[in-house]
């Protein structure tokens, strides 16, 4: 075997995955772990699929897009769910969010506005075994109402400000991570703990991500 063959083996394509986490400052072990088991590959086809364990978002239908990893990381340890919790996730887009946070809680519910989306997540999610998680097309600007409250709620799509729906689902003691911003430009992300006596903010650092929309998407 060649050192290039070598370099692209699955164990020390997975190596250098992790490394890429932990040099952007996913350190949490029970996160790194959980990153470790879902093969990011499986949610990256078509023509981008040679580039799903390069730390960069990239394009997925309906116009959405997959997180780059070291954000996937970082939102999740920020949230830091536990293993008796239930997370609400708006905005499943290719379903990775939502397999690493499986590893991590009790039960994940996630949301997304186009149909498409969520059936290939559901597909992936029945394919390598999640039985954790419910994913349903809905909108997610309005969180689920029904499953309500939840332990930690993770937006992936940024608004204004933090929804009031989701603030409202959230348990006293809960956290929510969203990004907010008024411009594909300039958005922050930011983590929103409940308490007995309101909500507290805290910024986390800049980012991108596509808009949060109201309502159902065409496809």
């Amino acid at each position: 075997m060649t050192h290039e063959e070598d370099d692209d083996s699955p164990a020390e394509r997975k190596m250098r995955f992790l490394f890429q986490l932990r040099s952007r400052g996913v350190t949490d072990p029970r996160v790194l772990e959980a990153m470790e088991r879902i093969d990011r590959g499986l949610f990256v086809r078509g023509q981008f699929s040679d580039r799903a364990y390069e730390d960069t978002p990239l394009p997925i239908p309906c116009g959405q897009t997959i997180s780059q990893p070291s954000v996937v990381g970082l939102m999740t340890q920020a949230l830091n769910p536990g293993s008796r919790d239930t997370v609400l996730e708006v905005g499943t887009g290719s379903g990775y969010q939502a397999a690493v946070l499986s590893g991590l809680c009790r039960r994940v519910y996630t949301v997304d506005r186009h149909r498409r989306l969520v059936q290939e997540a559901e597909a992936i999610f029945q394919r390598i075994g999640l039985f954790n998680i419910t994913a349903q097309v809905a909108d997610g600007s309005r969180g689920l109402p029904d499953q309500a409250p939840f332990d930690r709620i993770l937006v992936t799509a940024a608004a204004e400000d933090p929804p009031g729906p989701l603030l409202a689902q959230l348990k006293i003691g809960g956290i929510m991570v969203v990004p907010v911003g008024q411009s594909d430009a300039v958005q922050t992300l930011i983590r929103v703990t409940r308490s007995e006596s309101g909500f507290d903010y805290d910024e986390l650092r800049q980012v991108r991500f596509v808009p949060l929309v109201e309502g159902l998407g065409q496809t």
